[in-house]
């Protein structure tokens, strides 16, 4: 039987902080990158692993990414292509041995021809995390 790492078990998650809004990293005074810990890390980890093609990129590994670009080329309904999204970022999110759980993928469509917002409620080893 599988056991779910613990606090304990795992070292702290540790990621340079992001700026998500102008998709570079944040500096501080002296220019130098600041340094987030736990579920602050996490969200940066969550959301540059959905924004990369997994396979695509040599410098990471195969586990880390999301698949979309054959998710794309397929023809299916519109409740079809939502369960198979909602499957790809779980698979994506659940390759982080720091996460415990996804618990809740809500797909919002605000522009029906080009955006989706997504957010997602899961569960670490640090606790609940909203993304």
């Amino acid at each position: 039987m599988a056991t779910t790492p613990t606090e304990t078990e795992l070292p702290l998650f540790k990621e340079w902080a992001w700026d998500f809004d102008e998709d570079h990293f944040i500096y501080d005074e002296k220019g130098k990158r600041i340094l987030l810990e736990g579920n602050e890390a996490l969200k940066v980890w969550c959301y540059k692993a959905l924004r990369t093609e997994r396979y695509m990129y040599p410098a990471y590994s195969r586990n880390f990414g999301i698949e979309l670009y054959p998710f794309m080329a397929k023809v299916m309904s519109v409740g079809q292509r939502k369960s198979e999204l909602k499957r790809m970022i779980i698979e994506c999110l659940m390759s982080n041995p720091y996460i415990v759980s996804v618990d809740s993928i809500i797909l919002d469509e605000t522009n029906r021809n080009e955006n989706m917002e997504v957010t997602i409620v899961l569960t670490t080893i640090y606790g609940e995390l909203i993304i």
